[in-house]
């Protein structure tokens, strides 16, 4: 069964039951049979009576002859009110019927259509998917699901309104109607999201069909839109799974995978970068499953402490003496062991859980750092999602003030990539910060074009190069010259600079040449936990033991 007779069946002469099946109605008119039965036996009396009756009247009172019994008469007006009002009783019954008639059918089209586009729904849709299924298996062939999801359209209707939003959504409607074969059912799943479902018959290259179908269907979405003088232009994500039905195969079973494998096809659409058609593989599944599991234990790291800081030693290059540490995210997972920042921060600041984790990494960081001698400062890695916190640094000076570190021993890294998103916000959040004594480096420097825009817009205390091209030193000389130019540039701006990425003594003795510089990278060893880290600066007398600090000082004072 089609899309089209599965629409002509509801809104004609049948209608789905409640549990989605398809039913036949009722295709003759319904009758009012007392009614009927009241004006017919009303009829008979008067054709049986009346003539006899009025016959009497009539030479009563034209010719005086003898009068007519009262009760006959009396029978026979009554006779005629039973007519006039049995009448009556039937018409209007039959208007309400067909009123009520009417309304249910209205109540069924609005139950399984869009009332927006006049498409199939998702409930619909489910019910013809299974009985197109069901069709295909008693013939042979296979089904295509294609669903179809319009990229950016949520900027358009917010841009130009719903009135925009909803003619686009029509005329996307429209034109996926006019590429599909009339056998095809089309549904708006829900808000700018479409399903096509196109059968095939055995023995045709379903595959290449439905491929060329969802081109088709991308190329006519991304055509230009024109409503109320706006011009709008969306594309469209699709995802495309094709199945060979058999005779044996659970109808119901084949459906419900035939529609996961189409959304799926469609999320890595969306994923791979918009306005494409993908298909389904296994792989694609796989990585999806993989995808929710790791989010999952992200989840539950979360709430178990699984996520401690680690530090990577700063160094003076001259002296060779600890000047702070930067604090570096690191996973202890029960089942992977160790994992880097690299695997589950993108995942985490998709999920929205980056703020929370940010959070508890840096809560305990600066209560490591409390035990550190009092000039070892605490760098600190900034995300793109907290920068765009306009709250971030009320409640970075208050973990301050709750680890009780003084500010001026936090140092705020925040890369050029950051930077592009929002600037304004980020000058404030840097103002704030600034006042209150915390320390600012722009970190990966000279990484973006818009580098030295960026030095005279923010004011920052210190610069750390992008470590490519610390990489480079020792065999490049453009490298090299680019690391002296940033060397000299930050001397003129009276800015510290800090190099990372120092992974041998060639690349070392080249920056002792170029300039003053803190560096680190792994010549100085790998990043440390903790408690490795606390026995090493144990060991060379820089814990904070034996030492005060302001907080300190404030406690002996109200004591």
């Amino acid at each position: 069964m089609s899309g089209q007779d599965y629409q002509q069946r509801q809104t004609g002469r049948h209608a789905p039951d409640r549990s989605g099946a398809i039913v036949p109605g009722i295709d003759r008119t319904e009758r009012d049979f007392v009614a009927l039965g009241i004006i017919l036996a009303a009829i008979i009396l008067f054709v049986g009576t009346g003539s006899s009756v009025l016959t009497r009247l009539v030479r009563h009172y034209l010719f005086g002859e003898n009068s007519v019994d009262a009760l006959l008469a009396n029978a026979l007006l009554l006779n005629i009110a039973l007519i006039i009002f049995g009448w009556r009783r039937y018409v209007d019954l039959t208007r309400e019927v067909a009123a009520r008639r009417e309304a249910e059918q209205a109540a069924l089209r609005l139950a399984d259509t869009d009332p927006l586009t006049g498409l199939l729904n998702r409930r619909s849709f489910d019910a013809v998917l299974n009985a197109m299924a069901a069709a295909t298996a008693g013939k042979g062939g296979s089904l295509a699901l294609l669903l179809i999801d319009l990229d950016r359209f949520k900027l358009a209707n917010d841009a130009h309104g719903h009135h925009v939003g909803d003619a686009v959504l029509v005329e996307a409607a429209r034109r996926t109607r006019a590429m599909l074969p009339t056998d095809a059912a089309l549904a708006r799943l829900g808000g700018d999201e479409f399903a096509a479902l196109v059968p095939f018959r055995s023995g045709v290259d379903s595959a290449d069909l439905t491929g060329r179908l969802g081109a088709g269907i991308g190329d006519a979405i991304a055509l230009p839109i024109h409503c109320d003088g706006h011009t709008v232009v969306v594309s469209a994500s699709i995802g495309m799974a094709c199945a060979d039905i058999g005779p044996n195969q659970p109808i119901a079973d084949t459906a419900a995978l035939l529609m996961h494998q189409a959304d799926v096809a469609m999320y890595q659409a969306k994923k791979g970068g918009r306005s494409q058609q993908c298909w389904f593989s296994p792989d694609i599944e796989h990585t999806m499953l993989a995808r929710s599991r790791l989010e999952q234990a992200i989840r539950v790291g979360l709430q178990n402490g699984e996520f401690r800081p680690f530090y990577e030693k700063q160094v003076d290059l001259a002296s060779g003496a600890i000047t702070g540490l930067e604090m570096l995210a690191r996973w202890h997972s029960p089942e992977n062991g160790i994992v880097g920042p690299d695997v589950f921060v993108p995942v985490a600041e998709d999920m929205g859980v980056m703020p929370d984790l940010s959070e508890a990494l840096i809560r305990q960081a600066l209560a490591d750092a409390r035990e550190w001698a009092p000039h070892l400062t605490l760098a600190i890695n900034i995300s793109p999602v907290q920068l765009r916190d306009p709250w971030f640094a009320q409640r970075l000076l208050k973990l301050l003030v709750e680890a009780r570190v003084p500010p001026h021993r936090l140092d705020i890294e925040i890369t050029e990539d950051c930077l592009a998103d929002n600037l304004p916000m980020v000058r404030s959040l840097v103002t704030s910060l600034r006042n209150q004594g915390v320390r600012i480096s722009l970190d990966d420097f000279g990484h973006c074009a818009s580098s030295l825009a960026h030095l005279r817009t923010l004011p920052f205390d210190r610069i750390k190069i992008d470590r490519n091209f610390i990489a480079g030193l020792g065999h490049s000389r453009d490298s090299s010259a680019v690391v002296e130019a940033i060397s000299s540039l930050g001397q003129g701006m009276d800015l510290p600079i800090t190099a990372e990425g120092i992974e041998n003594e060639a690349i070392l003795a080249e920056l002792r040449r170029l300039g003053p510089f803190l560096g680190q990278g792994y010549i100085y060893g790998r990043p440390l936990s903790a408690e490795d880290l606390r026995s090493e600066l144990a060991g060379q007398g820089l814990l904070a033991e034996n030492t005060t600090d302001i907080f300190r000082d404030k406690d002996a004072r109200s004591a």
